[in-house]
C-alpha cells in the first residue's frame, strides 16, 4: 500500500512541473499570437452590397487599419437576408482575427424577427463602433410628395398602393416604417433591396415612390439634386441636413423612440483570442483618429464614435432594447423581445 501511495506520489510530481509549464507556455502562447498577427490577409466582411453608409465608411476606413496592423484587409460583400448571410458566414469561420465583420444594427433584431439565431451580444465582439447615423425619409426629386404630411396622408387613403423600399427585415427603413405604421396608421407596400446602395439606385430609377435612407448614404444624392429629403428620423436637426425638418416637428408622438439611430461598427467571433481582439482594438482606435477619416464621417452626416470594450458592448446592447422593443410595440415582430431577455431600455 506504502509503495502505491509513493508510486502516486512521484506520478503528480512528475506532472506538475509539466502542468505549470504548459500554463506558462499558454500565456505565451497567447501573447505570441499578437505579435505575429497577422501571419496573412484579413478578410473584411461587409454586410451589405456596394454603395451604402456601411460600404463607404468601411471602405474608407480599411486601408487606415493596415497600416496599423501592417497588413492586408481583404474588403468583400456579402449581401443577403438582411445581413444574416455575411454573419452567419463570419460566425462559422475559425475564431482567429482573420475574419471580421463589418456590420450595421441589423443583426439586433434577427432573433425577434426570427430570420437567425446570431446576433451581436451573444456571438460577437465588438472591436469598434463607428459612429451613429441618422435616417431620413427621402423621394426622388420628380416626386408629387412635397413634405413627410404628403407622404402619410397618401399611404393612409390609399393603403398599400405606396411602394417604400427597404433593405431587409429589421433595416433602418423597415425600423422607421413600423414606427410610421404604429403611429400614423399608415399602410405601405415594402419593397426589398440588398442594402442602402442598391436602394438608392431604385429610387433613382424610380422603381419606389420614397424611402428611409441614412444620412450618409442619401446626402450624395440629396446634395446632387436628385433626390428631396423630407424629414429626419430624429427629434432635432442635425448638422448636415440643417435645413431638414425632424419628423417630430409633424409629429410630436414620435419624441418616445429618441435617441435612436442605425450605426456601423466591426466586430469578430466571441470566441477570438483576446490578445488579437486587443491588437486589432488599438489598430481601429488609431487608424480612426485619421483627420481625413473624421471628415469623411463629417460628410456623411455621422456622429463619430470610435468606443471599444464595454463601453461599445453597452451601446450595441441599449440600441437592440430600444429597436427590439419599436418593432414589437409596432406588431412587426415575430417573437417578442422577452424571449431573448431583451429588456426595455428603461428597464436596464
Amino acid at each position: 500500500m506504502r509503495k502505491k501511495c509513493r508510486n502516486i506520489i512521484t506520478y503528480f510530481a512528475v506532472l506538475l512541473p509539466i502542468f505549470l509549464a504548459a500554463c506558462g507556455n499558454s500565456s505565451s502562447t497567447s501573447g505570441e499570437e499578437a505579435s505575429s498577427y497577422p501571419e496573412k490577409d484579413i478578410n473584411g466582411i461587409i454586410i451589405w452590397g456596394e454603395g451604402g453608409a456601411t460600404d463607404n465608411i468601411s471602405r474608407t476606413l480599411a486601408p487606415l487599419v493596415e497600416k496599423e496592423l501592417d497588413g492586408s484587409l481583404v474588403m468583400q460583400n456579402k449581401e443577403g437576408a438582411s445581413g444574416a448571410i455575411a454573419t452567419q458566414y463570419v460566425y462559422d469561420q475559425p475564431a482567429d482575427g482573420y475574419n471580421l465583420l463589418f456590420g450595421a444594427e441589423n443583426p439586433n433584431l434577427y432573433q425577434v424577427l426570427d430570420i437567425s439565431d446570431r446576433d451581436y451580444m451573444n456571438d460577437f465582439t465588438p472591436i469598434s463602433i463607428f459612429g451613429q447615423n441618422f435616417g431620413g425619409l427621402v423621394v426622388h426629386k420628380d416626386s408629387e410628395f412635397e413634405t413627410i404630411e404628403d407622404v402619410v396622408d397618401f399611404a393612409k387613403e390609399n393603403p398599400g398602393e405606396l411602394n417604400m423600399g427597404y433593405s431587409g427585415e429589421g433595416s433602418l427603413p423597415h425600423v422607421a416604417g413600423a414606427m410610421l405604421q404604429a403611429e400614423l396608421d399608415t399602410e405601405f407596400n415594402y419593397v426589398p433591396y440588398d442594402g442602402d446602395g442598391p436602394l438608392a439606385t431604385a429610387l433613382l430609377g424610380k422603381e419606389v415612390d420614397a424611402t428611409v435612407l441614412s444620412v450618409s448614404a442619401a446626402q450624395e444624392y440629396v446634395d446632387s439634386g436628385d433626390f428631396r429629403m423630407l424629414s429626419v428620423i430624429n427629434d432635432e436637426a442635425i448638422e448636415t441636413a440643417e435645413d431638414v425638418p425632424p419628423i417630430t416637428d409633424s409629429y410630436p408622438e414620435f419624441e418616445k423612440y429618441f435617441p435612436w439611430g442605425p450605426f456601423q461598427g466591426v466586430f469578430v467571433h466571441k470566441d477570438t483570442p483576446e490578445s488579437i481582439v486587443q491588437k486589432l482594438t488599438d489598430a481601429f482606435e488609431t487608424a480612426q483618429e485619421d483627420e481625413e477619416f473624421q471628415q469623411t464621417l463629417e460628410d456623411l452626416g455621422v456622429v463619430p464614435l470610435n468606443i471599444n470594450g464595454e463601453e461599445a458592448k453597452e451601446y450595441v446592447d441599449k440600441n437592440r432594447s430600444t429597436s427590439a422593443w419599436m418593432l414589437y410595440d409596432a406588431g412587426a415582430a415575430e417573437r417578442s423581445p422577452e424571449e431573448f431577455d431583451i429588456p426595455r431600455v428603461d428597464e436596464d
